[in-house]
């Protein structure tokens, strides 16, 4: 579903991402950790193009991402791309249910009462049906990026990316947004989730890859990465995490 060959990205002289190649199969999840400033966001953001990358190949579900592209070819690129920010980044104007007819209605050209009823089914889904026509500044964090879920999921991409979707909510909300995530990977959804929750990577994730420096220095299932990690940087990230 996504492939990484080689890829590299550069800040002026410091060098983001280092000869990155890798790949997300159909209906994987991948959990992308490691230290802070690691490449980890830089690196999850180059899918659907919100970062540039200068060299090396990148493809999603097939389909080149890097290279010169129009900007409606863009636009349906993103479009089939779900991505969930740390901040939320819901539009405050909108209601909830306004906030996720958007796109579908924007983009797809769907008529309002279909827009609504599929709006108010992801809803139900994420447990927020009785939020419809609150705003997003009268809704807690872990409730506001349930709705970030449910307007991703509007348009029903193959695959959804996350970026750090909880470090901005305060801890009794982590579970609620994570339990969100448990269940799009039951249904078989393809993820690439960057994260600094362990115990989802060690439950949910089919693959972890662990970064540093710009560069994936390991790359295993969890049980194997958490019991027996292989490079000296994963053992030292592993053990610090322990530590706290």
């Amino acid at each position: 579903m996504i492939s990484f060959s080689q890829v590299n990205k550069w800040y002026g002289d410091y060098h983001a991402l280092v000869d990155i190649s890798a790949e997300v199969k159909k209906g994987e999840v991948v959990v992308v950790c490691g230290p802070s400033g690691s490449g980890k966001s830089t690196l999850i953001r180059t899918v659907n193009r919100l970062e540039e990358i200068q060299s090396g190949d990148l493809q999603f579900d097939g389909s080149k991402v890097n290279g010169p592209m129009p900007g409606k070819q863009l636009n349906q690129l993103r479009s089939r791309i779900g991505f969930v920010f740390q901040s939320f980044n819901l539009f405050p104007h909108m209601s909830v249910l306004e906030n996720i007819m958007f796109s579908p209605q924007r983009l797809r050209a769907m008529g309002k009462s279909e827009a609504r009823g599929k709006a108010m089914t992801l809803l139900e889904r994420v447990g927020l049906a009785n939020k419809a026509e609150s705003y997003p500044a009268q809704l807690s964090g872990g409730q506001q990026q349930r709705v970030a879920i449910a307007r991703a999921l509007a348009m029903e991409p193959p695959a959804m990316l996350f970026d750090e979707p909880t470090s901005a909510l305060d801890p009794e909300m982590v579970g609620e947004v994570l339990a969100v995530m448990r269940s799009l990977a039951q249904d078989g959804m393809t993820m690439m989730c960057v994260t600094h929750e362990m115990n989802f990577a060690r439950e949910v994730a089919d693959r972890v890859w662990f970064m540093d420096a710009g560069s994936i220095l390991e790359t295993a299932d969890p049980q194997t990465f958490f019991s027996k990690p292989q490079h000296p940087r994963a053992q030292r990230f592993l053990s610090d995490l322990r530590a706290h």
